[in-house]
């Protein structure tokens, strides 16, 4: 610790003011926030690899140069077991997505936007961070090939697979990892593979723009890898769709640097880089459950083994290793592997929700009623949904009901008899309203103007704003879009929200 504040003294001119040790540190890293006294703030970092940290070192500075979204380093001690990189902030991608994690992977709007916005930046830092780079300097070896496959295929197979004691032929097995291993690095990709691709690597500033740390372990690799490690991590619990989405953008993105194989080339090469991701982080579970009797791992475990069955579900063919895919059908099951009900997890960022459903209001919740407000204090917005057969709903504020919204050129699904019992808050009908694409396309415009709204009524002192969803039955449309605008704002501006479903009886505040 003295010899990283005599580097920072070295560098500010001054000693820190205050030094705090940050959590959550890598296990041969420690990592300080270090305060001067005008209050500016950097990282300082110490470990005990001066390999590792040397490939951190060199990365950054090249990233740099490439001006990609990445810390800067701003001094190294002789050594290299010190250094100072700049401060990124406290908020991590991880972070804050963690309400759609939380919730059973219902990501709202906003979560998916920051989503969106990393995985699409993330083939600016593998293709444009490869140029130039100097594969060498990569630590702990400068390219992804068949032994780096192997050494992690035999870690799924010591580590997990032989704890369930499955009976199985292991020259059989070891045949089908090679060949796994042969497909694996078949394609000559000239790209960074980031190699810990997570949302917890993953800084967001001010404005919600990524930033990539802990790179140190990157090597030239092909760019699926990271792909896979991303949007395919156990506890993310992604939707389907959801990663379908992003696979989407990756894929746009990824256009504007490289030329791309056709999509379907693109997702079968994709499909092995997350069969062999799910077979490392068993291996991984395995390891730090079983053996270092560490809990969170072992309940990681029925989420990576969900994975692995929707892999299994695919068409025949995809996977060309039958001896291998017979012994992980065996594995997802056994009992201590079976899969359990879908739990429903309420949100914890202000959303209340039910057992029976989190996404649909339960009539204890009360009448759809707001008391009237004062007039006093912060800007409270109400956000309505109705039917327009009973009245566009009152403003009791007396400042005239502020934006009404018409929802009915929009598909409806309560045309459809599997829909009719059901709202806009469950998930079929989200489903068959997003895959539509008529409603987003929709809220983006109300986003954009209740955005500017709002934040003018914050600048002027304002205390009220009101915004209404109709459409035929206030059961469907106009539901899903208040609860979206509502959950918009809110986690956009952190002010007070109140949701009405008046036509459901209910009513919910977001605080």
């Amino acid at each position: 610790m003295n010899d990283l504040v005599k580097l920072y003294a070295s560098w500010a001119g001054c000693e820190p003011k205050r030094v705090t040790k940050l959590e959550g540190a890598g296990s041969n890293r420690a990592y300080y926030r270090m305060v001067a006294p005008d209050g500016g703030s950097v990282i300082g970092v110490v470990g005990t690899s001066r390999d590792e940290n040397h490939a951190f070192i060199y990365l950054t500075r090249h990233f740099t140069q490439r001006q990609l979204s990445v810390p800067q380093v701003l001094a190294v001690s002789d050594d290299e077991l010190r250094y100072l990189q700049s401060d990124l902030g406290t908020m991590s991608l991880f972070d804050a997505i963690r309400g759609g994690r939380e919730a059973g992977g219902r990501y709202n709007q906003q979560e998916k936007q920051l989503l969106v916005n990393t995985i699409r930046e993330l083939p600016n830092v593998q293709v444009r961070g490869a140029r130039g780079l100097d594969w060498s300097q990569c630590y702990p070896q400068p390219e992804f090939d068949v032994d780096n496959v192997l050494f992690d295929l035999n870690y799924f197979k010591y580590c997990f697979l032989k704890a369930t004691e499955i009976d199985f032929h292991e020259l059989k097995l070891e045949a089908n990892f090679r060949m796994f291993a042969k497909d694996l690095t078949a394609e000559q990709n000239e790209s960074f593979m980031y190699r810990d691709c997570q949302a917890r690597n993953v800084m967001l500033d001010a404005e919600g723009k990524p930033f990539f740390i802990d790179y140190q372990g990157g090597r030239k690799g092909p760019y699926y890898y990271d792909l896979a490690s991303f949007l395919w991590q156990a506890s993310a619990r992604y939707s389907y769709k959801l990663r379908r989405e992003l696979v989407s953008e990756y894929y746009d993105s990824l256009k504007n640097y490289v030329e791309v194989p056709s999509i379907r080339h693109f997702v079968q090469r994709m499909s092995l880089f997350v069969l062999f991701r799910t077979l490392q982080v068993l291996g991984a579970y395995g390891f730090r459950g079983y053996f270092e009797r560490k809990q969170h791992f072992i309940n990681s475990i029925p989420m990576a083994m969900d994975n692995l069955r929707d892999l299994l579900g695919m068409k025949d063919g995809t996977f060309p290793y039958p001896y291998l895919m017979d012994i992980l059908r065996q594995l997802t099951e056994l009992p201590q592997f079976a899969k359990a009900p879908q739990e429903q997890v309420p949100r914890t960022d202000g959303y209340k929700t039910t057992e029976r459903n989190p996404y649909k209001p339960h009539p204890q919740d009360g009448p759809a009623t707001f008391s009237k407000y004062d007039g006093k204090g912060p800007l409270v917005v109400k956000v309505f949904s109705f039917s327009y057969r009973k009245g566009i709903p009152e403003d009791e504020s007396g400042n005239g009901g502020g934006y009404v919204f018409d929802c009915r050129s929009t598909h409806n699904p309560g045309r459809y008899e599997p829909y009719k019992q059901l709202t806009g808050l469950d998930e079929p009908v989200i489903r068959f309203l997003e895959d539509d694409g008529e409603i987003l396309a929709f809220l983006s415009h109300v986003y954009e103007l209740a955005d500017h709204h709002v934040r003018r009524y914050m600048q002027r002192g304002f205390t009220s704003l009101m915004f209404s969803f109709g459409c035929t039955g206030g059961q469907h449309r106009s539901v899903y879009c208040a609860q979206h605008l509502a959950e918009h704002i809110h986690n956009k501006f952190g002010i007070e929200v109140h949701v009405c479903h008046r036509e459901q009886g209910t009513e919910k505040i977001l605080l």
